[in-house]
């Protein structure tokens, strides 16, 4: 009898794809995230490389280290423009950082009425350009202002001005962040405090100031870095009293020197870097004030408190509309002040020197590409740093070219965008003077907000929808387009309205880059302001505030229809 031999069967041998261990999918959305890396490498860090590169060097392109540093310094109308620089935004920063506290803490810690109508009001001026505030308060305290005589003998040009001007503009980011950090408390830390018999005071320093530390510190930084980069407000109202930012304006289009312009930059470019930085340590080190214990704290009836922050809110909001208001009248006057009859004549735009309504309508198209062509590269791109596996290299680099254009200022970039997108040996020279440069410059200058937006949204989605679709074989676009981005439609909509108001409102980051076809509302105002026709100037700020207003309706309007439809799965 034989004997049965058991063999084992040879293993069968797969062969790998020749694309490796990772599918196509995953290869293609690689290599889209690749051409997102190299986007910001050119429109972000090869321009600010540049700009670095023009300040150790002369005009024949010669590398003379510190040299241009020197002279600026050794140059007593320059120099004197860090120390007039830092001390309108230190002032301003601890003006604005106090009044959002306490228009914040009224909001969200107190029983006042008309909250609604508050919250409305007190963000108008961000739908605003810089420009409208400093013309309103020519008109009200100028040469020939209304309210003239209540600076007692002081010019409204100078200092004064510019603070008043940044402080009304900025003031919107500060309560921004300041609602956020007091938004959620937990009521027992309140309740300990009564129990130990702490007073209102007590209470006030050891739990509500403690709790909102970390929120102050970042409207402390935000208002900082935006007042002491801000080109608008101290151009219209600034008079002899001369910052950085002026500066950089009055050597490359006053003086064609853009050597010491890119000098100049650099400089204003240091305290911007050094506030960003602090403030992401800072935000590192905050943690939770809410935990899955606490009990959501309710305002007590307070009387006298309650009356003393609604006088305040009342002060306020009649403040931001009063200077809305002048703005708006101050455009309907037929000829200050000698003629108050109203009409629109200073709408006229195409009457008036520095822009017609060609520069309104090619705001508007900056916009609407700035909002379509900027929401679909940030929205996508950031689902690929969140959702993709792998490309861990890749990742952090485009997160880092991401984070970059929030210590930028506007005025900065624009430059560099001239020095990097001009040089004739660059391929991209023909995008320069177009309406693209323009489109590219602003989604740049505002791409770190949209980022994050993008991010924080789809991080709060489980990463098992990718897991369960890989393994159903279903490609990672479909997942994107069925899941992900309806869900996140919300922040979707938020990022559209935020890049089109913010490009209908900037005038920094485009102010060197328009041509004589492509002039924006936002440049007419400036250059309509310098040839003195004020009225118009004021007219074209208004248009351009009431079509962001229209812009917020829309978004409003839009966002209800489309979330309806998108949004079922939050219904129960």
């Amino acid at each position: 009898m034989s004997e049965l031999v058991l063999t084992r069967p040879a293993p069968t041998i797969t062969k790998r794809p020749w694309y490796g261990r990772r599918s196509l999918d995953e290869w293609s959305l690689g290599g889209i995230l690749i051409v997102g890396v190299l986007g910001l490498l050119i429109c972000v860090v090869m321009p600010i490389y540049t700009l670095l590169s023009k300040s150790v060097e002369n005009k024949d392109g010669q590398f003379i280290g510190l040299a241009n540093f020197a002279k600026f310094i050794e140059t007593p109308s320059l120099f004197s423009s860090i120390s007039n620089s830092l001390f309108i935004a230190l002032l301003s920063t601890v003006i604005v950082t106090g009044l959002s506290f306490l228009t914040a803490y009224a909001i969200s810690r107190t029983r006042i009425p008309l909250k609604g109508f508050f919250r409305i009001v007190l963000v108008l001026p961000i739908l605003a350009p810089s420009l409208l505030p400093a013309i309103s308060l020519v008109y009200l305290f100028g040469n020939q202002g209304i309210l003239k005589e209540v600076l007692m003998g002081e010019s409204i040009y100078g200092p004064i001005g510019i603070v008043i001007g940044s402080c009304f503009w900025t003031f919107p980011h500060a309560l921004m962040i300041m609602l956020t950090a007091l938004a959620n408390t937990d009521a027992r830390l309140y309740e300990s405090a009564e129990v130990l018999g702490a007073s209102p005071m007590r209470t006030f320093f050891t739990v509500t100031l403690p709790a909102a530390k970390y929120g102050i510190i970042s409207v402390a930084f935000v208002v900082f870095t935006l007042v002491i980069t801000d080109f608008g407000v101290p151009k219209v109202i600034g008079g002899q009293f001369n910052v950085l930012a002026t500066d950089i304006y009055k050597q490359v289009i006053g003086q064609q020197n853009f050597e010491m312009g890119a000098t100049v930059s650099v400089i204003l470019l240091l305290p911007a870097i050094l506030t960003f930085i602090t403030d992401r340590w800072l935000q590192r080190r905050q943690s939770a004030l809410l935990t899955s214990k606490a009990v959501p704290w309710t305002p007590p009836v307070r009387n006298m408190i309650d009356k003393a922050f609604f006088a305040l809110m009342m002060l306020v909001s009649a403040i931001i509309l009063g200077v809305i208001a002048m703005a708006v009248y101050a455009s309907l006057v037929t000829f200050w002040p000698y003629n108050l009859s109203l009409s629109f004549k200073n709408y006229n735009f195409d009457l008036m020197d520095g822009g017609g309504w060609d520069s309104y309508w090619n705001s508007i198209q900056m916009a609407a590409y700035t909002a379509l062509i900027g929401t679909g590269f940030i929205f996508f791109q950031s689902y690929l740093v969140a959702k993709l596996a792998g490309f861990k290299l890749l990742k952090f680099f485009f997160h880092l070219f991401a984070i970059l254009p929030l210590a930028v200022p506007g005025l900065v970039l624009g430059l560099a965008y001239i020095f990097f997108f001009n040089a004739p040996n660059n391929p991209l020279n023909g995008i320069y003077g177009t309406m693209a440069i323009l489109v590219v410059c602003t989604i740049s200058h505002f791409y770190t907000v949209c980022h994050l937006t993008a991010t924080t949204a789809l991080k709060q989605i489980d990463p098992e929808f990718e897991s369960v679709s890989a393994s159903l074989k279903v490609p990672q676009i479909i997942t994107f387009w069925r899941v992900s981005l309806p869900v996140c439609m919300p922040a979707v909509l938020d990022i559209a309205s935020y890049l089109f108001v913010n490009a209908m409102t900037t005038v920094s980051a485009v102010v060197f880059l328009y041509s004589y076809n492509t002039s924006l509302a936002s440049v007419a105002v400036l250059n309509m302001d310098d040839a003195g026709d004020i009225a118009p100037a004021a007219a074209m700020a208004v248009m351009i505030m009431l079509t962001c207003m229209l812009a917020r309706l829309v978004h409003w309007l839009l966002g209800n229809v489309i979330l309806q439809h998108t949004q079922h799965w939050r219904k129960r």
